[in-house]
């Protein structure tokens, strides 16, 4: 970002405009996304938008910050306070999905068509790192064998994400089958995995 916003009406705007972002991301993709659309959708004026974010990159890459951000909380809060495997599993599942529901196809974008650049695979490699701590210290709640717990963690990370990205990219995230296989998937491979 150009500038940190410091009062609430500053923080309202920047949310304002990363959420307008996003939602032009998701819907029209790289090629319709503009900072124009993005500025009238936010309700600001292109210089408020210039104000915070040099250009379309930096502001897809606050997308994509925010983005993280919000998966690692579901995680660290799903596995807080070392509750019972299938509530773990619930609320993680749940989390994960409404991460993914607020704009579906936003991470698809994402991936596949918005460009980075040195600082947004720093970003990402920070991020996937901090993924498998958050995952680790969950399924180590979970685990009496320690010796591969990371090795379990990447594997039900891997598992979790696979399916909530191709529910989200085939429009089936609210399917409702899918949160309880999930559920299922999460409590027999941890349970399973300890033997």
């Amino acid at each position: 970002m150009r500038k940190q916003p410091r009062q609430a009406r500053s923080i309202a705007t920047v949310e304002a405009i990363i959420e307008a972002g996003a939602h032009i991301l998701s819907e029209l993709g790289w090629a319709g996304f503009t900072t124009n659309k993005v500025a009238e959708a936010a309700g600001v004026s292109i210089g408020s938008l210039y104000q915070y974010f040099p250009d379309k990159l930096a502001l897809v890459e606050a997308i994509r910050r925010r983005h993280f951000d919000h998966v690692l909380s579901v995680i660290s809060e799903a596995a807080a306070d070392e509750k019972p495997l299938r509530q773990f599993a619930r609320e993680l599942v749940r989390g994960m999905i409404a991460a993914h529901s607020i704009h579906p196809t936003l991470h698809q974008v994402l991936l596949d068509e918005a460009p980075g650049d040195r600082g947004s695979r720093a970003a990402h490699a920070a991020f996937q790192s901090r993924y498998l701590e958050h995952y680790t210290a969950a399924v180590a709640q979970y685990r009496r064998r320690r010796k591969d717990t990371e090795t379990v963690a990447r594997v039900l990370s891997s598992a979790i994400e696979g399916v909530i990205h191709n529910a989200a990219r085939r429009g089936m995230l609210d399917a409702a089958d899918l949160r309880k296989q999930l559920v299922e998937l999460i409590c027999a491979y941890l349970s399973g995995a300890s033997r």
